[in-house]
């Protein structure tokens, strides 16, 4: 694979909850290689493979310092003690002490909230690539009922079809997220 894309505004599928169309079409595909009558008016999906019979391949467009400082406690007396304390640190007074103490805490959430989004982003690259390796292998098996069911019914032949198209879009989609451009 190539490099993954990173910046959400050039992804297909910008969260782990935009997989779940994803997820359903591999779900749906998964039913349709284990049962051999199953046609789009049992799936769980059907206006979705409609949609994808009608447009065809080319159609298919994803807080608190304060307590140990000063006076103990969050009294007022307490509170004025621990901002003019730790306004001390830096040559002030209780106001240097509030962005004494601001400080940690905005920097703290600004890396918890970079941690967040690092750990979120991870699994969303995880969750991309087990997909993609799911829909091949779904694509795949779609491709052989295909070929196997040649004397099936024009309404079997045309859910497969669709599902054929549908995992042919999620997996171009997931290799465009994952950076892979062959």
């Amino acid at each position: 694979m190539g490099e993954y894309v990173k910046k959400k505004k050039n992804m297909v599928f910008q969260n782990v909850e935009s997989l779940q169309q994803v997820v359903n079409v591999i779900n749906e595909a998964a039913e349709a290689t284990e049962d051999q009558t199953r046609t789009i008016r049992e799936s769980a999906i059907p206006e979705v493979l409609t949609g994808a019979l009608g447009a065809g391949i080319g159609g298919v467009g994803s807080f608190a310092a304060l307590y140990g400082l000063g006076t103990v406690g969050l009294s007022a007396a307490g509170i004025t003690s621990g901002l003019a304390t730790a306004g001390a640190l830096v040559g002030g007074g209780m106001v240097a002490g509030v962005f004494v103490l601001a400080a940690p805490v905005a920097l703290l959430a600004a890396g918890g909230v970079g941690v967040a989004a690092h750990l979120k982003n991870k699994q969303l690259k995880q969750e991309k690539e087990r997909l993609y390796e799911v829909a091949l292998e779904k694509h795949q098996a779609i491709i052989e009922a295909l070929d196997k069911e040649v004397d099936a019914t024009k309404e079997r032949i045309d859910y497969l079809q669709s599902l054929n198209v549908l995992l042919q879009q999620a997996i171009k989609d997931l290799k465009k997220d994952l950076g892979e451009t062959a």
